[in-house]
């Protein structure tokens, strides 16, 4: 459990508001960014939904016909990928295009950690910046919820949300008391505590909109980040969509964020600037099984967040911008969010980042051209504090033998209270994702060739970022941020 420093942490960031607003005001002004060349971008990035909670990926019980207007106008990737299945960790390969363990953050990061994002980072939003975008976060950050590493920090001239999860708070069923306060913050700026979370979903659109209608007013381009906290537990949604669904609450809260990417679509209309933006959806892992009822569904899929099977790491998304990626598509070639960062600089024909990032670009990917192939010799999943667990190459998926936890006979979780885990573990383990993407036969017997090659893969993997579970320790991995 963290050794919590709850009340103590809010006063240090109304502490700190005044000083990071002087410190803001007589920072000298940038240089002045090339002009934009590429599309605006709106990233909606939801918390804990499953791949399977879309319409067009099987959703019952409640229906997506925004998300499902995405898939039909745009492309929808059945085979998305985060590179861990856990909230901080899932965030910081976003938005660095790096596998997190190389930067430094590992899991979810609680109201007690004194680390966050390094400053010497570059993140999606400050590469857009870099070509003058204007560029706004809504929602949840979870990248370090001290001063130092709010968004505002990272290339973000707005912010307006929450600094961690929504459970990390006291009313929460399973949350320790000692977490104190939730602050949502304007800025640096604590504006609120514990604030009414059946409003989130609303408010934080309303905020988007916003933003959006100021950028188009003033004739600059964007990079919009509507983080949504849900469907994350505790679920919260509006009085005026609750009720509405045969899945209950937690389809009320997904029609609720469907809703609001409706209201965004709406508004790119009404501004006449859909033909001019990339829209991306997705969300930061899969369905956290153990809330039952107040959980999502991988579909297909094996297991959910917290572990590297299917469930926990294959996401929906979602991908539109017309006139350039064609309508109505399936692409069946895996893709990471590592791939965003780097795919869209080149969109924007923006600089990488001087430090190494994982991931490359795929525009041909999106674009669905002809013959288009992933670039990648594999994907690394790791979990845990640096632990090597899988990886993909091609239609291959190979388990390293590691712990997980399951839900698998055990009792679901109703009404907000939490299921409780049965603890398992894979030995080594192969599968082929094109005739088996729920991983239930193992092929490692029959495709030794396989095997090996795929554990030279691994090798690469830990000579670069290490693997706790067999004490190596990788050459390019680099510190987070630490508070002083």
């Amino acid at each position: 459990m963290l050794s919590p420093l709850p009340r103590s942490l809010v006063a240090a960031l109304l502490a700190a508001s005044a000083l990071a607003h002087a410190q803001d005001a007589a920072a000298p002004h940038a240089a002045a960014p090339h002009e934009a060349t590429g599309p605006n971008i709106v990233l909606v990035f939801t918390d804990d939904q499953g791949w399977a909670d879309v319409g067009c990926q099987g959703a019952r019980g409640f229906a997506t016909p925004h998300l499902d207007s995405l898939a039909r106008d745009g492309v929808r990737f059945e085979q998305f990928y985060v590179a861990q299945p856990v909230c901080s960790a899932s965030r910081a390969a976003l938005l660095t295009g790096c596998y997190p363990n190389r930067i430094g953050i590992h899991g979810a990061l609680g109201p007690a950690a004194r680390h966050g994002l390094h400053p010497d980072e570059t993140t999606l939003a400050e590469l857009c910046r870099s070509r003058g975008y204007a560029t706004a976060i809504f929602g949840k950050w979870h990248l370090g919820h001290l001063p130092e590493f709010l968004p505002q920090r990272h290339g973000f001239d707005e912010y307006y949300g929450i600094p961690y999860s929504n459970d990390m708070w006291p009313h929460h069923p399973e949350s320790p008391q000692a977490w104190g306060d939730l602050p949502t913050l304007d800025g640096d700026e604590v504006v609120g505590l514990n604030t009414d979370q059946n409003r989130f979903t609303t408010d934080f659109t309303t905020r988007a909109v916003a933003f959006v209608e100021r950028c188009a007013e003033a004739k600059r381009p964007f990079f919009l980040y509507l983080a949504h906290p849900m469907p994350h537990v505790p679920l919260h949604v509006s009085e005026a969509r609750r009720g509405r669904t045969e899945r209950g609450l937690y389809g009320d809260v997904i029609e609720e964020i469907d809703w609001s990417v409706g209201e965004l679509l709406a508004t790119l209309d009404r501004l006449h600037l859909a033909d001019d933006t990339l829209v991306l959806f997705a969300s930061d892992n899969g369905p956290w099984l153990s809330y039952g009822d107040h959980s999502g569904s991988a579909g297909p899929l094996r297991e959910g967040k917290g572990t590297t099977f299917e469930g926990g790491v294959r996401v929906p998304f979602l991908a539109r911008w017309p006139g350039h990626i064609p309508a109505g598509r399936v692409q069946r070639e895996p893709l990471m969010t590592i791939d965003l960062l780097p795919t869209i600089a080149g969109l924007l024909g923006a600089e990488l980042p001087a430090r190494k990032i994982d991931g490359l670009d795929c525009w041909p990917l999106f674009a669905c051209e002809d013959g288009a192939r992933n670039p990648h010799d594999a994907y690394w999943f790791y979990y845990h504090d640096n632990e090597l667990e899988a990886l993909r190459s091609g239609r291959f998926k190979l388990h390293l033998p590691h712990a997980y936890r399951t839900m698998l006979g055990r009792e679901p979780g109703d009404g907000g209270i939490p299921g409780k885990y049965a603890q398992a573990r894979i030995g080594l383990a192969l599968f082929d994702l094109d005739a088996d993407p729920g991983e239930t036969h193992d092929l490692a017997e029959e495709q030794p060739e396989v095997v090996a090659r795929m554990l030279a893969l691994a090798e690469q993997a830990r000579a670069e970022l290490g693997d706790r579970s067999t004490g190596r320790r990788g050459a390019g991995v680099r510190p987070p941020g630490r508070s002083e």
